[in-house]
């Protein structure tokens, strides 16, 4: 029985992908380096902030990351002051949220986003009251496919992770759900696709938020 679903949020929740890569592209422009295509980000992202800009900083001939602490500082205003620049959810998501919350499920986002980021994006796009939880990337914490967080936002809504739905759009959250023992949904419309997923090893792989609804709704008739 799931009672509690954890969300990624790029690429499961919102479309931020033109975020993403306009922030780091002005970053790059400001300090002097070659700028990335949109595939490129949709690549280089998933891992968080850091490892974004040292897959873009090598792409554009840094191999040895010598401005990767300007390219952070930098990135940290530039996308804090740009995170909702053309963010959306995706089709059917605000509806199967609201849905599932009505039906009991308590509602969470995990995101490698940095944190004060991913709580402005969540709030912005949905509202403070539908999530019980948000986390991004945190100081001290390690950052997904690491199971801590996942694990200890279960813990705090008073669920076990067995009773618990990891939903995201990459290999890093198949990584996470899988390694936090959860039952784990990857999305094909995010920053990956079905291909991928099925290479990477997914084994449940849903083409809408109607099928999330659906499946959760069956897990709590068990």
């Amino acid at each position: 029985m799931i009672k509690a679903c954890i969300f990624d949020l790029d690429g499961t929740l919102t479309n931020t992908l033109d975020s993403l890569e306009y922030s780091v592209n002005e970053t790059m422009k400001e300090i002097g380096m070659p700028q990335i295509t949109k595939e490129q980000c949709r690549q280089f992202v998933g891992d968080g902030a850091k490892v974004l800009l040292e897959r873009t900083l090598k792409a554009g001939g840094d191999t040895k990351l010598c401005h990767l602490e300007e390219a952070v500082e930098a990135y940290a205003r530039i996308f804090d002051a740009n995170c909702m620049y053309k963010v959306a959810p995706y089709e059917g998501i605000p509806q199967m949220l609201q849905q599932l919350k009505e039906s009991g499920i308590k509602l969470a986002v995990l995101s490698n986003k940095p944190d004060r980021q991913a709580v402005h994006v969540v709030e912005e796009v949905f509202g403070k009251e539908l999530f019980d939880h948000i986390q991004g990337q945190k100081d001290g914490v390690p950052k997904k496919p690491d199971p801590t967080a996942a694990l200890t936002i279960a813990k705090s809504l008073g669920v076990l992770p067995g009773e618990s739905a990891y939903i995201g759009d990459s290999e890093v959250d198949l990584a996470t759900g899988h390694a936090a023992k959860m039952q784990t949904i990857l999305v094909s419309w995010g920053f990956r696709g079905r291909e991928a997923l099925l290479e990477d090893g997914a084994e449940c792989i849903v083409d809408s938020a109607e099928e999330i609804r659906k499946i959760v709704k069956k897990q709590e008739e068990k």
